[in-house]
């Protein structure tokens, strides 16, 4: 039997994801749990394992297409026999009805079988639950009806459509005017379609009562369509049966006025080649937004502090030759992330957020560190669970696994929700300080500078010291001056003589 896997919900209400690498071509035999796909949502990159055991049948998606959560992106043909599965519901169903041979089942007996749907399937899971072939996508929200098994779950109040045949070739589901009281309901996705129907306007009330306009194209076309910026609906097909050809997509891009536009999902550049429009989406959405909301909801306060760490610095050096990190990277961030836990525990409120609609502080008395990460995709902040349990072996063991699967793109959504207070490293860009934007929900953010060699004073005498500066941006709503200073002024303390992290640990 034929089935399909449709686009999961991997995390928090994600709405779409775009297919990044296919790892399975029609034809390929699959395993339950085998890699098949992977796709970036608003969050990181995820690889999808496939939940039966088959052989590949179809794509239905292609990779860098963004594709809405619950529909199909992967058909395979299974070993199962029909009357175990969803596509079997029908005959199986026959087999109860009467005793008419279930092979034979004509169009009368399958509306009797439909009307008796309800008295022989239960009832649908309940809000939020996981429907079958789903895996782990959400349930809809609207309401629900009882369909036959294996068929999904119906949504919303739909009329039965007549069915139709036709003399000279398979059965065609008609095109529905879109009304008030009967919404477009989207054709099937199938694998490689070459008829895609999309809505237009039409007429004097397009606005209130849109058409559905069948395009006749076929895949490459429609993705050169999108690449050039053509609308498919507007052309006149010279192809057979009225089909969209290149050269017709080819004809209508080289028209008078230059193309600057893309369609969503898609990269492109002017004809004069001047232009560069890159869509925002995944990570990199994702980030623009928290971002936007951080810096107009917290107001912002930024201080600095410049700062010895010479002593720092050996200490690494020392601790790399113990045999406790012998397995580990051990890197001044390692004791920058030490500092800051422990300055965090002596002034909690520096590890806390706004809760704006109880209209209360919530202070945190653990730490999930989180660690700005930049990657090809964008810039992520996944966190440390429970950081200030860690021993600093632990620690740097936790380090190097979340920075390395952080650069890899394999970040995974839980790995970043529920950070309380974040570094950001901007000195291994060269940079000596920055005013960082909060991590959304948190109340403070450190940067670190560059490390490099600095005229300084010691003991009255000038010398050459490894010198970085430090910047602290928190929420004045939460953390007032004073608090701000006191943070940071105790943890560049331990940066300069990492024997007072012993001391106030």
């Amino acid at each position: 039997m034929r089935r399909e896997f449709k686009l999961p919900d991997v995390g928090e209400g994600l709405t779409e994801a775009e297919i990044v690498r296919w790892h399975a071509k029609p034809g390929d035999t699959v395993k339950v749990n085998q890699i098949v796909v992977e796709i970036e949502t608003a969050k990181s990159i995820v690889e999808l394992p496939i939940p039966w055991d088959g052989v590949v049948s179809g794509l239905m998606a292609d990779e860098g297409q963004t594709v809405d959560v619950g529909r199909p992106i992967i058909a395979v043909d299974t070993d199962e026999p029909d009357d175990a599965s969803g596509n079997g519901a029908q005959a199986g169903a026959a087999d109860r009805v009467g005793p008419a041979d279930a092979g034979a089942v004509g169009a009368a007996d399958a509306d009797r079988i439909e009307a008796l749907a309800d008295d022989l399937v239960p009832r649908p899971p309940a809000e939020g639950a996981v429907e079958p072939g789903a895996h782990g996508s959400p349930a809809p929200k609207e309401e629900r009806q009882a369909v036959l098994v294996g068929y999904g779950v119906k949504t919303g109040a739909t009329k039965r459509r007549p069915r139709k045949s036709r003399p000279d070739g398979p059965a065609e589901s008609p095109v529905i005017p879109a009304t008030p009281e009967s919404p477009v309901i989207p054709a099937t996705p199938v694998a490689n379609p070459s008829r895609v129907e999309v809505t237009v306007p039409s007429g004097p009330a397009a606005l209130d009562t849109p058409r559905r306009v069948a395009v006749l194209a076929k895949p490459p076309v429609r993705k050169l369509a999108k690449d050039l910026g053509v609308d498919l609906t507007t052309l006149a097909g010279s192809g057979p049966h009225g089909s969209i050809t290149r050269d017709d997509v080819h004809a209508a891009a080289e028209g008078p006025a230059p193309r600057a536009t893309t369609q969503p999902g898609e990269r492109a550049i002017t004809q004069q080649g001047e232009e560069e429009r890159i869509p925002v989406k995944g990570v990199r959405k994702m980030t623009a937004q928290a971002m936007v909301a951080s810096a107009f909801t917290a107001p912002h306060v930024t201080e600095f502090l410049q700062l010895d760490v010479t002593e720092t610095m050996e200490a690494v050096r020392r601790l790399r030759t113990l045999p406790d990190f012998a397995e580990v990277k051990v890197s001044p961030l390692l004791l920058v992330a030490k500092a800051v836990l422990t300055a965090a525990r002596r002034y909690p409120m520096i590890n806390s957020s706004w809760d704006e609609a109880a209209q209360e502080i919530v202070v945190k008395h653990y730490v999930n560190l989180g660690i700005a990460a930049a990657t090809p995709r964008g810039l992520v902040v996944p966190n440390i669970k429970s950081a200030h349990r860690l021993s600093l072996p632990e620690l740097a063991a936790e380090l190097g696994r979340l920075t390395e699967t952080a650069r890899a793109g394999r970040t995974q959504p839980a790995e970043m929700a529920g950070g309380t207070i974040t570094i950001t490293n901007v000195g291994v860009f060269g940079v000596d300080t920055g005013t960082p934007i909060l991590n959304r929900g948190e109340a403070a953010i450190l940067a670190i500078g560059q490390i490099r060699d600095m005229p300084w004073v010691v003991d009255g005498e000038l010398a050459v010291r490894k010198v970085t500066t430090l910047a602290l941006s928190f929420d004045h709503r939460i953390v007032d001056g004073e608090l701000g200073s006191l943070f940071l002024r105790d943890v560049g303390a331990m940066l300069e003589d990492p024997l007072r992290m012993l001391a106030w640990s």
